[in-house]
């Protein structure tokens, strides 16, 4: 397993809000300490991540807009740099997919912020930048990749990488499954052979809802991607705070087991969880799908 990972990306915020530093920190050291074979590596740093590459996803406004320094929305404030930051994650996702198309090992960025729901042309629900759909695209344009699925496990719908790919054309792919009723309010079906979703009501027993993530898998796997990318958000899990999900701790094991037996290349990009169990949470979804020897 590799790590890309910077200690920067937990210098802002605040512990008052459930996306907070203590998210990366906490699962990073629980990481080192639990397997000190995993590689970790320190991605570019944001500086590095142009407008062209981010222009494949965002507007020149919203570029702009990141530099202004007013709140996008309540649950998105503006902080000090925070257009570096948002860079440095996307940096962070795009060195990981190289490392999934070169290498073909797993691979996870463990950065904030998060990205999923940023739209082309908004900041909002702790997302600035859209790292997995600036990296889907990106993977394209500049590393090969004729077909990129994004497979998105997290407890709320992706609607930010969804408008992004649904407008993207026939090479990308994108599944989501996640609580409805429930933020952002979208995702209640799909737009297309292409952008399917799976809504799961607030409760709905574990079997079930695995059963949802098990469709959704194997609708990436028959659009016979060239790579997956995974919006991994835990968030999902019974205990966590801003969610209402039944998912546990081996239920992520298994999500990492699946997405072993695909066979296919494969980087995962940190979204939600904001539960204290959230190192154990990541620990068991990498662990299942860097297990080479079952």
């Amino acid at each position: 397993m590799v790590i890309f990972h910077d200690p920067q990306c937990a210098t802002y915020g605040s512990s008052a809000r459930p996306e907070q530093p203590a998210r990366v920190t906490r699962s990073a050291e629980h990481l080192r300490a639990a397997h000190p074979d995993w590689t970790w590596q320190t991605p570019p740093p944001g500086t590095s991540v142009t407008d062209d590459i981010l222009l494949l996803a965002h507007t020149p406004a919203h570029l702009k807009r990141l530099a202004q320094p007013r709140d996008f929305d309540a649950d998105t404030p503006y902080f000090p740099g925070i257009a570096v930051h948002a860079r440095r994650a996307v940096a962070s996702a795009v060195a990981a997919t190289r490392h999934a198309l070169t290498q073909r090992t797993p691979v996870f960025s463990l950065m904030r912020p998060p990205g999923h729901h940023a739209t082309a042309g908004e900041a909002m629900g702790f997302c600035y930048l859209n790292s997995i759909a600036v990296a889907a695209l990106a993977a394209h344009r500049d590393l090969g990749a004729a077909r990129v699925a994004v497979w998105d496990f997290d407890a709320h719908h992706g609607n930010g990488t969804e408008s992004i790919l649904h407008e993207a054309g026939s090479a990308f792919f994108f599944a989501s499954v996640h609580q409805l009723p429930g933020y952002p309010g979208t995702g209640a079906g799909d737009l297309g052979p292409r952008i399917r979703n799976w809504p799961v009501a607030p409760r709905t027993p574990r079997p079930r809802h695995m059963a949802a993530l098990e469709a959704s898998l194997k609708a990436v796997v028959a659009f016979a991607p060239d790579l997956i990318l995974i919006s991994a958000g835990f968030d999902a899990y019974a205990h966590d705070p801003i969610t209402e999900m039944t998912l546990e701790r081996d239920d992520f094991a298994t999500l990492g087991r699946w997405l072993r037996e695909t066979g296919l290349p494969a980087a995962a990009i940190l979204e939600g969880g904001y539960s204290p169990d959230l190192p154990l949470l990541i620990d068991a979804f990498l662990t299942a799908w860097d297990n080479t020897a079952s």
